[in-house]
C-alpha cells in the first residue's frame, strides 16, 4: 500500500493556554486534533496544551517528552483510505499518578503551578466516567472512596481530577485570578453540570466559601464528544510501520469526529468553530442521542459479542443478528427516549452508527468497551429503561443487555474462557456470584439492588426485573446464538 501524505504539526509556540487532565488516546485523537488543526489554519499558538496523565504509568509521558511532544494520528475511513497527521500542540506534558514504584505524583506541583496560571484559561477533561468518583445512580460524590478521603484530608495534595481542580481553583483565588473554565470531554450526561458537583462538593469539605466561589463563578460548560479511538495492539503499530511510521506514541481512530460544545467560556477560547465544533446553546440532546444510541448499541453488542468468544466490533457487527438486534435497540428502545432540535433524523443516525461500527479498519476489543459498566449503563441504557418504565413500556433489549452485563462480570465467557473483568466494583462482582452464582433469580435481584448503579425506581418494577431474569436464564442455558434467534 503507497503511505498516505503526512500532514506535518504546526510549529511549537511554548504558549499554553488549556491544561488538559487525562492523557489518553482519546484526547490525543480527538481535542488535540482539532486544537492542531486550528492552529495550523489560523497561526494562533495561545492555545498550546499541556496534557498531563492522572494513570498509574509514567511511560507516555516520558515517551512524549523524548519526541519533543510530537505524535501521530492516523485517521482511517476505512483499510485503504488514510489521513496520516503530526500533532504537535501539546507544549508539556505531566504526570501526576502513582508510579509502579507506588510513589505519588512526580509533576502535582508542576501541573497546579500551570493550572494556576495567569495564561491557562481553559482546563479539559477525559478521565473517564469513575474518575469524577461520583455515584452512578444518584450523582452524588463518593465521599467514602479512599481517594476522595485522602483528598479532603490533605487538599493541598490532591490525588484526583476534582481535587485538583478544587486546589488549583484555590490557588486562583488566592492570587486574585478570574478562575478557569473547567470543560468535561467524558461520556456523561450533563457532564459539565456532574463536574461542577464534584469539584463543588469536595471543595465543601474544604471551605464553604471557596465552595460558594466556585458554584458562583466557575463556568463549567457541557459538550458531546465522538470518535471511535481503540486501544493500540502490536497489529496497529505493525500497520503504522508499513506506512513509514514508527512511534511508540501514536493513535489509531475512524476518519469521523464530532464535537458539541455549549459557549460557556468567560476567558475566552479558541475559534472552534471554524474546525467543525458546534458551539450551540444546549448540548443535552445531542449528548443523550449519542449515549443512548452509539454507546448504548455499543455496550450491548460488547456484553453480548464477548460472551459469544467475540473479539471486536468489526466481527460483532458482521453477525447478522447482533446487527439486527442493535438497529432494533436504537430505533425501537433509544430513539423514542430522545427529543432532539428540528431536523435530526435518527432513523439515518442509527444506519450511520451501523457503518461506522462496520469500519473494517478499526480493531475496537470488546473488552475496551465493556470496562467500567457500573458507570457507564446508568447513562446509556437505565435512564431510558426508566423512562420507558414510567410510561409502562417495555425494554427487552436492555433487558438482555442488563443480564449479558450480570454474567459478563463473571469472568468467562460462555464456552468458558477467562478473562479479566476491569470495573470498580470488581470486588463486589465476584462476591454477588460466588453466593449466588447458582441461582439466577437470586442473582438478578442482587445486581438489580445494586441502588449505586441501578435507580431503586427501575428495580421496583417487576416487568423489568421479570425481563432481565429470563434473558439471564435463556443467556447462560442456550447461549448467544440461541436468544438471538428468539429475540
Amino acid at each position: 500500500m503507497m503511505a498516505p501524505k503526512l500532514i506535518e504539526a504546526s510549529p511549537r509556540s511554548g504558549q499554553i493556554g488549556i491544561v488538559h487532565l487525562g492523557l489518553g488516546a482519546f484526547h490525543r485523537a480527538h481535542q488535540a486534533v482539532y486544537l492542531e488543526r486550528y492552529r495550523q489554519r489560523s497561526g494562533d499558538g495561545e492555545w498550546g496544551v499541556c496534557s498531563a496523565n492522572l494513570r498509574s504509568s509514567v511511560g507516555l509521558v516520558d515517551g512524549l517528552r523524548a519526541a519533543g511532544h510530537r505524535y501521530h494520528v492516523a485517521e482511517y475511513a476505512d483499510s485503504k483510505n488514510i489521513t496520516l497527521r503530526e500533532i504537535g500542540v501539546i507544549e508539556e506534558a505531566l504526570f501526576s499518578g502513582r508510579d509502579a514504584d507506588g510513589h505519588w505524583s512526580r509533576d502535582r506541583e508542576a501541573l497546579l503551578a500551570r493550572m494556576a496560571s495567569v495564561d491557562t484559561r481553559i482546563v479539559t477533561l477525559t478521565v473517564t466516567e469513575k474518575g469524577y468518583f461520583l455515584n452512578p445512580a444518584s450523582g452524588e460524590l463518593r465521599v467514602d472512596d479512599p481517594m476522595i478521603i485522602g483528598d479532603i484530608a490533605s487538599p493541598q495534595q490532591p490525588r484526583t481530577a476534582p481535587g485538583l481542580l478544587v486546589e488549583a481553583l484555590a490557588q486562583r483565588r488566592d492570587a486574585g485570578l478570574a478562575p478557569f473554565t473547567v470543560l468535561s470531554c467524558d461520556n456523561m450526561p450533563d457532564n459539565g453540570k456532574r463536574t461542577r458537583q464534584a469539584v463543588v462538593q469536595l471543595a465543601e469539605h474544604r471551605d464553604a466559601e471557596l465552595a460558594s466561589w466556585i458554584a458562583s463563578e466557575v463556568a463549567f460548560p457541557c459538550s458531546m464528544v465522538d470518535r471511535i479511538v481503540p486501544a493500540m495492539t502490536d497489529a496497529d503499530f505493525e500497520r503504522l510501520a508499513s506506512l513509514g511510521v514508527t512511534d511508540p506514541n501514536a493513535v489509531v481512530c475512524e476518519a469521523f469526529t464530532q464535537w458539541v460544545v455549549e459557549d460557556n467560556f468567560p476567558q475566552g477560547r479558541p475559534n472552534w468553530e471554524a474546525e467543525g465544533v458546534e458551539m450551540v446553546a444546549d448540548v443535552a440532546p445531542f449528548e443523550t442521542m449519542k449515549l443512548r444510541m452509539l454507546n448504548g448499541s455499543h455496550s450491548l453488542l460488547a456484553y453480548l459479542g464477548a460472551l459469544a468468544g467475540i473479539e471486536t466490533v468489526y466481527e460483532g457487527i458482521n453477525n447478522a443478528e447482533l446487527r439486527a438486534l442493535l438497529r432494533r435497540y436504537m430505533i425501537e428502545e433509544a430513539a423514542p427516549t430522545l427529543e432532539m432540535p428540528e431536523g435530526i433524523d435518527l432513523d439515518a443516525y442509527a444506519d450511520s452508527l451501523l457503518e461506522r461500527f462496520a469500519n473494517d479498519s478499526l480493531r475496537h476489543r470488546l473488552q475496551q468497551i465493556a470496562m467500567d459498566g457500573s458507570q457507564k449503563l446508568p447513562q446509556r441504557w437505565l435512564s431510558g429503561a426508566l423512562e420507558r418504565s414510567t410510561a409502562g413500556q417495555s425494554s427487552p433489549c436492555v433487558a438482555l443487555g442488563i443480564a449479558a452485563w450480570i454474567r459478563y462480570t463473571a469472568g468467562q465467557d460462555l464456552q468458558g474462557n477467562s478473562y479479566p473483568v476491569d470495573d470498580p466494583l470488581t470486588k463486589r462482582f465476584a462476591e454477588l456470584h460466588q453466593r449466588h452464582g447458582s441461582d439466577p433469580s437470586a442473582l438478578v435481584a442482587a445486581y438489580l439492588a445494586m441502588d449505586d448503579v441501578v435507580p431503586s425506581e427501575l428495580a421496583a418494577y417487576k416487568g423489568f426485573v421479570q425481563a432481565v431474569l429470563v434473558a439471564y436464564q435463556a443467556l447462560t442455558l442456550g447461549g448467544v446464538s440461541e436468544v438471538l434467534k428468539n429475540a
